[in-house]
């Protein structure tokens, strides 16, 4: 069995060592050959030579400096296949902290499922909380983008529709059949739309059992504060980093059309009047 391991980073030189020193302290590498994959942003503070000098077999592949995260996924994706036929690849986010044998587990289960042609979402904890952070989603309606989080079970697999790709196992079936993040995504939303894209066709997107690792949960509020300038707040509207307007447009064009003139108009409710947001939502957040 042929593994890469995927993952980026930039400017996170404690979390990106702290994620790799997890890694290499999975069994599984006494048993398996695995490639190690980090695509490195043209980060300032020193992370690709911390990683060289603690980790040299790290594949590092240098970006342009504004890949963004999906950008820098899509790249060191690219980067792999070029390299060698892998049977798996493993997705991670560099802010994770994997427990022991997580991607012993996760071959596991993806063994025991015997099926190619399959996504396996592997949920994380809040360290701070020891909340659920990520994972996989179920949409209440497979027309309308509204989704909820699902807990996993300790034994048992659950399909889902959609999952984050912050521990994520993709199999090279799913690669042959609907290819890596799309180029229309620079930086979130485009593992929801992969996994979507996956379900929508017959690909598995499972739900691992229990938890693999921390990993904080950091979204926060998908809202800029009316306390904001407006100038500001149409600037968080376009940003890769904020509201992403026209990619996450285009991500309700392409999975749920039934929703598009709704997430338009609230879009922009949410840029020009966003005191009820600041009023309502914030304390939902806080609670």
């Amino acid at each position: 069995m042929k593994i890469a391991v995927l993952t980026a980073c930039f400017n996170r030189k404690q979390k990106t060592t702290s994620f790799l020193d997890s890694l290499v302290k999975q069994s599984v590498f006494n048993d398996i050959s695995i490639d190690v994959y980090l695509l490195d942003d043209r980060s300032t503070d020193g992370t690709a030579e911390a990683v060289k000098d603690e980790f040299p077999f790290v594949k590092i592949i240098t970006g342009t400096g504004n890949l963004f995260w999906a950008g820098s996924m899509r790249t060191i994706w690219k980067h792999a296949i070029a390299q060698k036929a892998y049977d798996i690849f493993f997705l991670f986010n560099d802010d994770v902290v994997l427990f022991d044998d997580s991607l012993e587990k996760l071959i596991d289960v993806y063994n025991q499922h015997g099926k190619k042609g399959t996504i396996l979402i592997g949920s994380t904890l809040d360290e701070k909380t020891n909340s659920a952070s990520y994972g996989g989603y179920k949409l209440h309606n497979e027309k309308y983008s509204k989704h909820f989080y699902v807990y996993p079970e300790e034994n048992t697999t659950l399909p889902c529709h959609m999952g984050n790709a912050n521990i994520m196992l993709v199999d090279s079936a799913t690669v042959q059949e609907i290819g890596i993040f799309p180029e229309s995504f620079t930086h979130g939303v485009a593992d929801y739309d992969y996994t979507l894209t996956a379900y929508r066709s017959g690909i598995d997107v499972l739900i691992a059992p229990g938890y693999y690792g921390y990993c904080e949960d950091d979204h926060g509020a998908n809202w800029m504060s009316g306390n904001k300038p407006l100038k500001e707040r149409i600037k968080y509207l376009y940003s890769p980093k904020g509201l992403a307007y026209k990619e996450y447009l285009l991500y309700i064009k392409k999975q749920f059309p039934a929703d598009y003139f709704s997430v338009f108009i609230k879009l922009w409710l949410k840029t020009f009047f966003p005191f009820f947001w600041d009023k309502f939502k914030k304390r939902e957040i806080e609670s």
